[in-house]
């Protein structure tokens, strides 16, 4: 018996001294960054000219709805106007119905292109009375730019042409060929913008060293556990699919049911795939974000995720728990539209559940389509399934990260630099044939209740911020082109 305790005493001291190893060197993923090289803002004048654009309604079309083309028209013609360098120095090119392709010619033709990109479209913005600043009013009040579109996306818009045009002034000539995308149709897939976009430089056969979409922010407060603020920066987006579950009966008379309605089997159907989630899993672009920031967590944390391969399930329990953070680690559905009979007292002839499903990347949407047929587990039940797969995981070791990771920490010293999983599309998911260095970041600090405004009321941007978010581009640009 002494001899068995000695050996567990033996063998858990050697455990904790595995986990405390592991922990001492598990080293910060940081990369030191001299400071950023000044450049000039006319704050005011830039925020004058962001707020003018917020002024043009450019929602785009979507299923019934009509596109605004006369203010999408009217945006054009303001930033042509406000912009002159850029409209005399880059080729300009219109795809698509009101998106545009600018070229910054290189002096070495032979490097292959960096793209920035952002969008003009914007979501409508529902109760507009409620709003403190009107939504197209385009206001500068308070420290902040007021107006739908201030962070998604005309904010990234109008802070990469001012950079532009600030470095075209000061007379800077790239090495490397710049690329500007600005789509029109973002919010409603990007196929008539970003996506014919990316198929003009495909049949061009342009490979782009990186590219660099809207996405994370600068999260103050986002990570639990990490006091500094965290350039979250989105290496990897999920998919976006409708998935339809279908059943179809004889129908008749609600007087005189069947053992089971088409309704019945349904709705059984639809809690067969609630008590069975897909799989969580910590991997892919959040094991990169945990790998990212729990270096500089205290030590109890580090030492979880320094050893996830004896703390993963705890953490992923953890994580399930939110669903913010279950959306991370797994392939989510979510049942939002149902459909049945059209009278109270008629047995439904077919009966129709539609599911948004959220793919992570590496379940491709016919391996869900076979997951949830074997939970739901009933041939009654039709299923299809439509969308867009997840997106591949871009690298971390290229050259493409490695100047986007300096050039954030010369701008925000004080920020961590760390890659996540976006869990919305976005434009930059269509560009992955042209690189595999497609990044989404943000270049604005935002907290909870910053993120509740994009889509929502009161979107807003500081002026300092923007200010900020100009001067980041514009070093991005010097880092990525000399």
């Amino acid at each position: 018996m002494k001899r068995a305790l000695l050996a567990v005493l033996a063998l858990l001291l050697l455990l904790v001294g595995i986990l405390v190893v592991r922990t001492l060197h598990f080293g910060s993923r940081q990369a030191p960054a001299e400071p950023a090289e000044p450049f000039s803002v006319d704050v005011p004048a830039a925020a004058g000219r962001l707020a003018q654009a917020l002024r043009h309604r450019t929602v785009a079309a979507s299923d019934g709805t009509s596109g605004e083309d006369a203010a999408f028209q009217a945006l054009h013609a303001q930033l042509v106007a406000q912009f002159p360098l850029v409209h005399a120095q880059l080729g300009h090119e219109a795809v698509g119905a009101h998106s545009h392709l600018y070229t910054w010619e290189g002096s070495e033709p032979g490097l292959k292109p960096v793209l920035l990109m952002g969008h003009l479209d914007v979501v409508p913005a529902e109760a507009e009375a409620t709003w403190s600043h009107p939504p197209f009013g385009g206001e500068v009040a308070d420290g902040y730019v007021h107006g739908r579109g201030a962070l998604d996306d005309k904010g990234s818009v109008l802070a990469i042409l001012e950079a532009v045009e600030g470095l075209l002034a000061q007379g800077h000539r790239p090495r490397r060929t710049v690329l500007l995308a600005f789509g029109a149709d973002e919010e409603v897939g990007g196929r008539d913008g970003a996506a014919q976009v990316a198929r003009l430089l495909l049949e061009r056969g342009t490979r782009l060293e990186s590219v660099l979409d809207e996405g994370g922010p600068i999260g103050v407060g986002l990570v639990p556990g990490v006091a500094a603020p965290v350039a979250l920066v989105g290496v990897a987006e999920k998919g976006s699919a409708r998935l339809e579950l279908r059943v179809r009966s004889a129908g008749g008379h609600a007087s005189m049911p069947p053992p089971q309605t088409a309704a019945g089997i349904l709705a059984r159907a639809l809690v067969r795939i609630e008590e069975h989630p897909f799989e969580a899993g910590l991997r892919g672009a959040t094991r990169g974000l945990f790998e990212y920031v729990a270096p500089e967590m205290e030590f109890g944390m580090r030492l979880l995720f320094a050893n996830t391969w004896l703390f993963a399930p705890l953490i992923e329990r953890k994580m399930a728990a939110t669903p913010s953070t279950n959306a991370s680690i797994r392939t989510t559905t979510a049942a939002t539209m149902l459909e049945g009979s059209p009278k109270p007292n008629v047995l439904p002839s077919q009966a129709r559940a539609v599911l948004n499903v959220r793919p992570l990347p590496g379940d491709s949407l016919e391996a869900v389509r076979d997951r949830v047929r074997e939970a739901v587990d009933d041939a009654r039940v039709e299923l299809s399934i439509e969308g867009d797969e997840a997106s591949p995981v871009s690298r971390l070791d290229t050259e493409g990260w490695r100047q986007l990771q300096r050039s954030i920490r010369q701008v925000f010293p004080e920020a961590l630099v760390a890659p996540f999983l976006t869990v919305a599309a976005t434009d930059a998911r269509h560009f992955y044939p042209l690189s595999d260095s497609v990044y989404r970041f943000m270049p604005v600090r935002m907290t909870r209740d910053d993120l509740a405004r994009m889509h929502g009321r009161d979107e807003r941007l500081s002026v300092e911020g923007y200010a900020a978010a100009i001067r980041f581009y514009a070093q991005y640009l010097r880092n990525t082109t000399r």
